[in-house]
């Protein structure tokens, strides 16, 4: 039996991950390019798969059709997005993810990023490092309103590291609801946050896609913040509304293309990180872990 992992920095940290399936007598092979597959490269190292241990390559109803062996798909992360769901029921392949994994990386990067933006760290460590002495005044958090688009675990956990530090808070997600938190329509939230961050996923319709027309119903001088998935903000949009000032700036660690090489890149106002959201030890070596793990729990049942 061999099953395939496509994820390019599996078990960078720790070997316990492999040592699973070596002690389930499973043979495994690794994505030889170091990056995102493509749709052919994908078709090529699954080749003989009954499993995969997923990145976000694209697996598509032609990729399913092309891996008739296949048999079960164990996403190393959260999103899902990158997995035809219809074609993947209709051919019996089992779909999971390692939802609990990423949440608190994520939610702490974004704290992260949002004291970044209030005291305008990088920006000023970029002018710093070009010979540029320049103080420039910041923010406090506290007393900011913070609206989080997408409610789920990792939105919920947002709220809980942003709220010691006295920022109101309210969230907008279709299902979701809160006792301790206001729930708002997309457009009351728009105008009412001073930060807006981004916790939801493009499946299903659950995120609106943040246009021109949308981002204008941000108040002036709020700020953007998207570590969830990549394309739900139009990026031309929001560089020129980070551009002319409307936005105070943006931090984005999702890109509708990546790796991303567009104009967002010119201004000193938006942090741009490489898709980093799980990129923090502890939580990749769990997600990992649960993914070896869902993935021998799918092909046993």
């Amino acid at each position: 039996m061999k099953i395939a992992i496509t994820t390019s920095s599996f078990a960078k940290f720790s070997d316990a991950p492999l040592q699973l399936l070596r002690d389930a007598g499973i043979e495994y092979v690794l994505n030889p390019h170091g990056r995102k597959l493509t749709e052919e490269e994908t078709i090529e190292v699954l080749q003989g798969c009954v499993g995969v241990a997923a990145g976000t390559e694209p697996l598509t109803e032609r990729v399913m059709a092309a891996l008739p062996e296949l048999k079960a798909i164990s996403r190393c992360g959260t999103g899902m997005d990158n997995v035809d769901h219809a074609a993947a029921k209709a051919r019996g392949i089992a779909v999971r993810n390692t939802p609990d994994g990423p949440t608190l990386a994520v939610a702490e990067l974004t704290l992260g990023y949002a004291l970044d933006l209030m005291r305008k760290v990088t920006q000023q460590d970029r002018e710093l490092r070009s010979g540029v002495w320049k103080k420039r005044m910041g923010n406090t958090l506290k007393g900011k309103k913070l609206g989080i688009i997408g409610f789920g675990r990792i939105g919920q956990a947002v709220a809980s590291v942003f709220a010691p530090l006295g920022v109101e808070i309210a969230f907008n997600d279709p299902v979701a609801t809160s006792d301790a938190y206001a729930s708002k329509s997309v457009d009351d939230l728009l105008s009412w946050a001073d930060i807006l961050t981004l916790h939801c996923s493009k499946t299903g319709g659950e995120c609106s896609l943040f246009t021109t027309e949308r981002l204008m119903q941000m108040k002036k001088g709020s700020w953007v913040i998207n570590a969830s998935r990549g394309g739900i903000i139009e990026e031309d949009a929001l560089y020129e509304l980070c551009k002319s000032g409307h936005l105070s700036g943006a931090a984005i660690d999702v890109f509708d293309k990546e790796p991303y090489d567009g104009p967002l890149k010119e201004l000193d106002s938006v942090i741009l990180t490489p898709h980093i959201g799980s990129y923090a030890m502890e939580s990749r070596i769990q997600m990992e872990t649960d993914t070896i793990l869902n993935l021998l729990d799918a092909l046993r049942g």
